[in-house]
């Protein structure tokens, strides 16, 4: 067994689970890329992961690693970008452990990370909000519990993760009606709930009767609903809602569409930003800025509040006399 089998078990074990306490969803990112790496280099050595060396995973086989994501898996450069740093982590380990590498692992390290067009944040409005919220067939089981997680994430804007972990415990529908959610980084915070939401939680979970440890919404075993299962659950009801609907048929509504409108709709209501990111989970208000550049109010007012051009600048003079006689009082 070569060192880099020892040390990348140690970089699991030692620094992601036991010195950083990384959260389990981290885990899974990069034990996933470290999983598509090890493959893509033993087809290109012919060598077995466990007899791969550290110096195999030099920049260029890192570089072509990386184009293989995006041309041959169809990866995003988002996605590329996320594995080249689950990588850079491993190399910053590998080079204190191992410095006799760091030439080897200096140059992966210099592997910038690609630069890439922001999409365009997209999210449903009131009309496409009502569509959505009204296509689940209330009269069944799954669309009533279909209905209640759909408003949950629209008027809380949670993430689907929180939606999927989300306990019957962290639900409190008395005075102060809230949830509480842990989210990116183990985060917990604490979201009001609106009367609204309050109503159709109540009778959802009057109907689920769960316990304070199982999942608000659950499979029909009881078992929490997974990423996919939620994501393919809101575009069902997307691709049938578009049917009367039509401008849903333009938008790919997913769950991180319902946490954006939430967002568009608290922008819409005035809410600063700083508020908002809180609001949202969000560690930096740049994160959140992206809503200010969505909403196209925003550039309507700053459009109304510039000057004609051809206009000679110059102090404000009062044209009607009765003004003029009050402003130079």
């Amino acid at each position: 067994m070569s060192l880099l089998a020892p040390t990348m078990q140690a970089f699991f074990t030692e620094r992601l689970i036991t010195q950083r306490d990384s959260s389990p969803h981290t885990v899974a990112s990069y034990r996933d890329t470290f999983r598509l790496l090890l493959d893509f280099a033993s087809q290109r050595t012919g060598n077995q992961p466990c007899r791969l060396d550290i110096d195999d995973l030099d920049a260029p086989l890192i570089g072509a690693f990386l184009n293989h994501l995006e041309h041959d898996r169809g990866n995003t450069p988002r996605t590329r970008n996320n594995r080249l740093a689950a990588t850079h982590a491993f190399c910053r380990y590998a080079a204190l452990r191992h410095p006799e590498h760091l030439a080897t692992l200096g140059r992966v390290l210099a592997i910038p990370t690609k630069r890439y067009e922001q999409n365009t944040v997209s999210y449903l409005d009131l009309d496409e909000i009502k569509a959505l919220l009204s296509t689940p067939d209330r009269g069944s089981w799954f669309g009533r519990r279909d209905h209640a997680l759909m408003l949950l994430a629209i008027l809380t804007g949670v993430r689907v993760t929180e939606l999927v972990t989300l306990t019957v415990g962290n639900v409190s529908l008395a005075t102060g009606a809230h949830i509480k959610v842990t989210g990116k980084g183990r985060k917990r915070r604490t979201i009001i709930l609106t009367p609204e939401a309050v109503a159709v939680l109540r009778g959802w979970l009057k109907e689920r009767r769960g316990q304070p440890e199982d999942p608000v919404f659950p499979t029909r075993r009881g078992t929490p609903l997974s990423r996919d299962a939620i994501e393919r659950l809101v575009t069902k009801h997307a691709n049938a809602a578009a049917t009367y609907c039509p401008s849903l048929a333009s938008k790919r509504v997913t769950p991180h569409t319902l946490r954006h409108t939430n967002a568009m709709l608290l922008r819409a209501g005035n809410i600063d930003i700083a508020t908002i990111a809180l609001w949202l989970g969000h560690e930096s208000t740049k994160t959140t800025h992206i809503y200010e550049h969505a909403d196209p109010k925003l550039k309507e007012q700053a459009v109304a509040r510039i000057t004609p051009l051809g206009v000679k600048p110059g102090r404000y003079r009062p044209s009607d006399a009765l003004i003029a006689f009050l402003q130079d009082l």
